[in-house]
């Protein structure tokens, strides 16, 4: 069966995880360390990120939305290709492009700043970051999801990364500044198939006897 190399914080292999596991396609999960990444994946794909997709056919799959795509076309039972991928992109692309850019200068500052301290967070990229953030709360506050009346590839394809910004400063987060888009994060947390998703694993090894 394919190989999915995975870490569960990370949010592009969170929605990788979730299409796979709406599309009923049965994998073996192989849980890493980024700070200690197993040789057997970068064997196969150097990019040295997660998510990768191993095919039983030898293809490899290292970019989440690929994944995503792959899971879908073969089983879309909640139909979360239905709006149609043309009118989707663009709003998903505007998440993994400005936003996740200003939201690793937020959240990792010092990695970014020589100016800034380990562990403190950079206030002018979560500005920025929320500039992209009114755009969804205009969106959500007038249809209950981001493409209509029903969840879709563009809900869960966004709001790992959402999670990830909301936990950077948590009390600020719950104020909350964006009350819609804010309810609209914790209906998908609550969800059973991200709970299934973010169950634990222990650590792949590739010779546990060993």
């Amino acid at each position: 069966m394919p190989i999915l190399y995975s870490f569960r914080r990370c949010p592009y292999a969170m929605r990788a995880r979730m299409a796979l596991r709406v599309s009923g396609v049965d994998y073996e999960h192989r849980e890493i360390l980024l700070r200690d990444k197993p040789h057997e994946m970068l064997d196969v794909s150097t990019k040295g990120t997660v998510p990768v997709l191993v095919l039983d056919d030898d293809r490899v799959l290292d970019e989440s939305f690929d994944i995503m795509l792959w899971a879908l076309g073969h089983n879309d039972p909640q139909g979360w290709l239905s709006p149609g991928l043309d009118t989707m992109l663009p709003m998903i692309d505007t998440i993994t492009g400005d936003f996740k850019t200003h939201l690793d200068r937020y959240k990792y500052a010092s990695r970014y700043n020589a100016d800034t301290t380990r562990g403190s967070v950079d206030l002018s990229h979560r500005e920025q970051a929320c500039a992209v953030l009114e755009a969804y709360e205009q969106r959500l506050s007038k249809t209950s999801y981001l493409m209509g009346s029903a969840p879709s590839l563009a809900d869960y394809a966004i709001f790992p990364f959402i999670r990830q910004f909301a936990n950077v400063e948590r009390d600020w987060w719950d104020t909350p500044r964006f009350p819609v888009l804010h309810a609209w994060l914790e209906g998908f947390l609550d969800t059973d198939i991200f709970k299934h998703v973010m169950q634990k694993h222990p650590v792949w090894q590739a010779n546990p006897s060993l």
